[in-house]
This record gives structure tokens, sequence and C-alpha cells, in this order.
């Protein structure tokens, strides 16, 4: 056997150790007393060997200068082993110096769960640093430690910390305001304009810690992908996130469409290159186009400024909608009464103040008493709250009806009216 370091001086006799435990044959002997140091067990007592060969009796024997004992298996008390390595001076140290100096340095099992779990404390000190900074993400961080999602995707220490450094250097700079792309973004801040590409270690973690720093619900694919780094001002492309509006003024296209009262598809692009100048003081919202379309044939150029959020909010809604807001806008919303409803108005809530429009407790109360078998039908899916009215849920709960948006139609017509 090899010997894989030089001792000290005066430490291990090396050519003297190969000789009288570095053989081949006595391999067997120095892994045995390995697996004990690992377990942090003393190097006393005895070992065995079954099945032994005639040259491992041979060199057992060469060894202990006596014989084994006969049997089946040749046995070997470690003791005379340390003995015999001290008064020859190949390891003046014994056994356990002896098998350091042949195989290397051999670290105890606690001793390196230790170093291990130390090596990985080490590696999640982003998490908080980031928390200190960024209060909001407290939560997310004590999440990601948690459920292991960065070691999971690190499989290292030295790795983990990497992608977890560049994780929040990234969610540091979020959200961007003004929008910018993702890649122009990845490169600034990163380093690389392809570190936050789809499938990345580094992007899923970066994009989790997003979604709970703006509250973008969950989901998969690329579109909801597109979405998600949309609301936090990381765009994909400007031309995908798009809000229906009807009779916003602001701009000349916008301006000539309200004049002709018809409604308008605006992108991203277009509401970070030339939002609308002006607001109005109040601006509607609903959450289905079939509202908007509905007020556009009704009224036309008579109805007041209406948004249509088709669902969650877009990266373009609430670039609108935040604009107009700080323009001094009042936004007025009313979606569906059902649990997805509550959800689309609660991520509403979160990024921008509101008042309900016909949606309080109150008025669904009014709804399901106006409702009839073929308007109603049973609420499903999971509960979640409402906020701004914590009473509407409760009656959601009670009630257990759903009343779709249009349903409403002419109450909400009569309002804008």
């Amino acid at each position: 056997m090899e010997l894989r370091h030089e001792p000290e001086t005066g430490a291990v006799d090396g050519p003297r150790l190969a000789r009288l435990l570095g053989t081949p044959d006595l391999a067997w002997l120095v892994e045995r007393a390995r697996r004990r140091l690992v377990s942090g067990l003393p190097l006393t007592g005895s070992v065995s060997l079954g099945d032994p060969t005639p040259a491992q009796r041979a060199a057992v024997e060469r060894l202990l200068a006596r014989a084994p004992g006969g049997g089946r298996s040749l046995t070997v008390r470690l003791d005379a082993v340390d003995a015999v390595l001290r008064r020859s001076g190949a390891s003046p140290d014994g056994l356990a110096a002896a098998v350091e100096a042949l195989i290397g340095p051999v670290t105890p099992l606690a001793q390196a769960r230790y170093e291990e779990e130390a090596a990985w404390e080490r590696a999640h000190a982003p998490l908080e640093e980031l928390a200190a900074s960024v209060p909001p993400l407290a939560a997310w961080a004590a999440r990601v430690r948690a459920d292991g999602l960065a070691r999971r995707l690190g499989r290292a220490p030295d790795t983990t910390h990497s992608l977890l450094a560049g994780a929040c250097a990234a969610l540091l700079a979020l959200p961007a305001d003004p929008a910018v792309s993702l890649p122009a973004f990845a490169a600034q801040v990163l380093g690389s304009a392809h570190a936050l590409d789809d499938g990345t270690p580094l992007a899923t973690l970066t994009l989790s810690g997003a979604r709970a720093l703006t509250g973008f619900p969950d989901g998969q694919g690329a579109e909801w992908r597109r979405e998600a780094w949309a609301s936090a001002g990381l765009l994909r492309d400007e031309l995908s996130s798009t809000v229906l509006t009807l009779n916003l003024r602001g701009t000349p296209w916008l301006d000539r469409m309200a004049e002709e009262g018809e409604p308008c598809v605006l992108t991203l692009r277009q509401l970070t290159r030339r939002p609308p100048a002006v607001a109005p003081p109040i601006v509607w919202m609903c959450e289905n186009p079939t509202v908007l379309a509905a007020a556009a044939d009704t009224l036309g150029p008579a109805c007041p400024p209406l948004v249509c959020l088709q669902g969650q909010p877009s990266a373009a809604a609430l670039t609108l909608l935040r604009g107009l807001h700080e323009h001094g806008a009042t936004l007025r919303y009313h979606g569906d009464f059902d649990w997805g409803g509550l959800r689309i108005a609660g991520v509403l809530h979160r990024r921008l103040p509101w008042r309900p429009w016909r949606y309080t407790a109150a008025d669904y109360r009014a709804a399901v008493s106006r409702g009839t078998s073929l308007s109603l039908s049973p609420l499903v899916g999971t509960r979640t709250e409402s906020p701004w009215e914590p009473a509407l849920a409760a009656a959601l709960a009670e009630l257990g009806a759903r009343v779709e948006e249009e349903t409403e139609l002419d109450i909400l017509l009569s309002d804008l009216a």
C-alpha cells in the first residue's frame, strides 16, 4: 500500500510501515481500523476476516511475529497491532496515525456531519441577508430554507451558496420600475443575459422569490411564467401581455377610440413607451370581457372609462392601473362571486388600492336573492379570503352559491350609465 502523505520527522517510518502494514494482504485490516475511526470508536478489541487466503494469514503472522489462531476466520486484536507499530518505531503514535499515513486523513462521521451542516448553514447565509434587507421576503426565505428548494437545486453547499447569492442579488433589485427586459436585467445584475433563462436553477429560484414579492399566484406554462416575470417588472417580451379597455384617454390613439366608443387592446410595449398622460377621476374595472363588450354596445362613447382584467391581472393591466392611480384616479372593481374571483381581486388588492364596485357581502347576498336556478351554480374550489371586506368571503362560505359577473350585467350597466 502506497503512503498517501509524508509524515513529520520522527512520526512515521514510511518504508517500515509499508512493509509491516501497507501490503495488499493487510488492506482489510487497515480498512477495518478506518471504519472504526470514522465511527468514532476506539481502536481496541478484535476484528475478523472470514475465509482468509494463506497469504493473508502469512501477512498477519509477519506483522505480529506469531501464528494467528486457527479456524475458518482470521482474528486480529487491534491492541496488539497498535503495540507492534509503536514498539517497532514504524508508527510511534500507534495504529490511528499509521492508518492516516497509509490512506490519508480520516474524519469521524460525527465531525463530518457537523462540518457538512456548517457548510450548508454558510450556503444559506444570503437568505438571511435578504430577509433583513427586504422584510416582505422573510417568509419566503424561511420557506426556501425549510423545504430545501435551494439545496435540491444546488446539490452541494458551494454551488447552493452561489445560486442563492445570485437569486438574492436579483431579488434585491426587484420589482424593476420602469419595467425592463429580462435578458437586459440578467446581464446587468447577474453578469449574463442568459442567467435567468427558463429551466435554470437560478431562474427557478428567482422566479419563486419574485412571485413571493409581488403576490403572483401559482400556475404553470410559458404564458404564466411570462406574466409572473412581468409582475416584477421583467419582460420576456412587450407584446404578449395586453389589457382590454374602453374609453380611456391620454394618447391620440386612445382619444380616437374613445370618441367612437370602441374597445381598445393595449400592449405592455405601448404602456411602457407611451402611457396615458391623463387619468379620469374614476376608472371602473371588471373581470370578464362580456361586461366591457356590453358596455360598448349599450353606452358607446358615453360609457365612463372601463378596464377589463380578463382573469388574473396581466403585467399590462397592472402597469396601466398603477399609472392611472398615480395620476389620481380612483379604481372601482367588480368580479365573479366565487373563490376564483376573490383570488383575482386579492392579487389586485395586494398590488393596488381599489374600492369595491358592487363587490361586497351585501351585494353578494342581494345577487343570490335575485338569482334563479339558471343563473346560480354551486360554489366549488378552495376557499380564499377577501381582505378588502372579510365578510364577503364569509358570506360565500355561508350561502355556497356562485354568481357570475355576466348575470349582473343590468345592474353594472346602470351604474356606468
